[in-house]
């Protein structure tokens, strides 16, 4: 494949930056989208229009979680193929991921629209919060036919060296869904269907480019028909190597459900709302994380096919300091000026002083989880599932489930936002233990 020798060649430090930078970009860019687009939201429509995303958020996590399990899953076995030199396997890899991700999103597009009121229950809605959270949802099923494509297109690209491709697949969208928020939110006053109908219209943007960037020839990528038959080795690969990231994505609904119904009984509404901008400004802090990682893990992946151990563990050293100085600083600034953070969303005193009050206590350990990130990655990257998957439970459920389900009693609205550094600590040491052999074993078979 013309260029696979710079992952198996070039200096990591500059393969590394070649490759995450663009994905960093994009990452940056869309995290950049859903705080502008919340900020919208909360300032042309108010704080429950907020609330009703915070509730619609884990339904779309769980669809973000469904089509990167295929992506992530697939970009594994198409990486490990590059590197083994077996091209075959390559296109057959593809085209079992481009047909799950289209079966998934037309699935989820049927059940999602039909089942939208319980849905929505379940996550937390009350009385007052579902009609915005229904309105929003409704659309939303509308572009998840094509969104899934999306997303595992992106990290199939990725896997082939093609970074900066993935990235102008992600800014159309990105960009366009922030002009178009405030087209429909503010001079044509359509509220919260606005928003919902801006985000499927740029996602259609982002399929538009990714079709034609593989069917023009472009792609090293490219398949026949008769790789879209599902092979049932291919497909549980797929689905084995990327259940840890749905399970990770899955987990995150999880907690947001549980978190949304502790908050209607600890704190009402507002906090609901709270909740909802804490997780736009997490994942703008988050999500340039998972930009490095997504620059590590062809270099991982590829290498590890190669033998060629002693770059792979080089990638993990650096891919860990980039993440922990560019979160130690972005974490730093939040804790310096959250009432200014927290007030981009609204104007109501109370929600300013809640929602700062929150923020420094949810970011208190965010400068390490890069470490928890880069490891549970790492595993993802080599093909070995379980271990990534124990990463993403003991972080998303074995420890922050229970720390929030006990401290809220106790320390009422506050044990809410304590679990979370609490959870990311004492996962972080776990991943540190695992690290830490899996580095071993690997200069050990260099």
């Amino acid at each position: 494949m013309p260029g696979n020798h710079l992952l198996e060649e070039e200096k990591i430090s500059r393969l590394l930056l070649k490759l995450s930078l663009p994905a960093t970009i994009s990452m940056l860019v869309n995290a950049l989208y859903n705080l502008v687009d919340t900020i919208f939201v909360g300032r042309g429509v108010g704080y429950l229009a907020i609330a009703g995303l915070t509730i619609a958020f884990p339904v779309q996590m769980l669809i973000m979680a469904a089509a990167l399990m295929i992506g992530v899953g697939g970009a594994s076995v198409i990486s490990r193929s590059l590197g083994a030199k077996n091209q075959e396997r390559v296109a057959q890899a593809t085209g079992n991921s481009f047909l799950l991700a289209g079966l998934l999103g037309l699935a989820i597009s049927v059940f999602g629209s039909l089942f939208i009121d319980p849905l929505l229950r379940l996550f937390g809605a009350t009385a007052e919060i579902l009609p915005y959270a229904k309105v929003y949802l409704r659309t939303i099923f509308i572009g998840t036919i094509y969104f899934p494509f999306v997303v595992a297109s992106n990290n199939l690209i990725r896997a082939e060296g093609k970074a900066k491709v993935a990235m102008v697949s992600m800014l159309i969208g990105a960009i366009a869904n922030i002009f178009l928020d405030y087209l429909f939110i503010f001079p044509l006053d359509m509220g919260v269907y606005g928003a919902a109908l801006a985000t499927i219209l740029s996602q259609l943007l982002s399929f538009i480019f990714v079709i034609a960037y593989f069917t023009r020839g472009h792609s090293a990528l490219q398949v026949r028909l008769a790789h879209f038959k599902p092979t049932k080795e291919i497909c549980g690969e797929i689905l084995a190597v990327g259940f840890a990231s749905f399970t990770r994505n899955a987990a995150g609904s999880l907690i947001v459900a549980i978190v949304n119904h502790l908050l209607v009984v600890y704190g009402g509404s507002l906090a609901i709302s709270v909740y909802g901008i804490l997780q736009r400004i997490t994942r703008f802090l988050f999500m340039p994380l998972f930009g490095i990682v997504q620059g590590m893990q062809p270099i991982v992946g590829y290498n590890f096919g190669a033998v060629k151990l002693n770059r792979v563990r080089k990638a993990v050293r650096i891919s860990i300091l980039s993440a922990t100085i560019y979160a130690t600083v972005t974490s730093l600034l939040g804790q310096a000026f959250p009432a200014f953070v927290i007030g981009l969303f609204g104007e109501e005193p109370e929600l300013i002083e809640k929602g700062a009050y929150a923020l420094r206590f949810v970011i208190a350990m965010v400068p390490l989880v890069g470490i928890q990130i880069v490891g549970a990655a790492l595993f993802q990257a080599i093909g070995k599932a379980f271990p990534s998957l124990l990463l993403t439970l003991s972080r998303e459920i074995l420890l922050f489930i229970p720390f929030v389900l006990i401290l809220p009693p106790i320390f009422g609205l506050t044990g809410i936002w304590l679990a979370f550094p609490l959870a990311d600590l004492f996962a972080i040491l776990i991943t540190l233990v695992l690290l830490k052999k899996e580095m071993r074993r690997l200069g050990a078979s260099a």
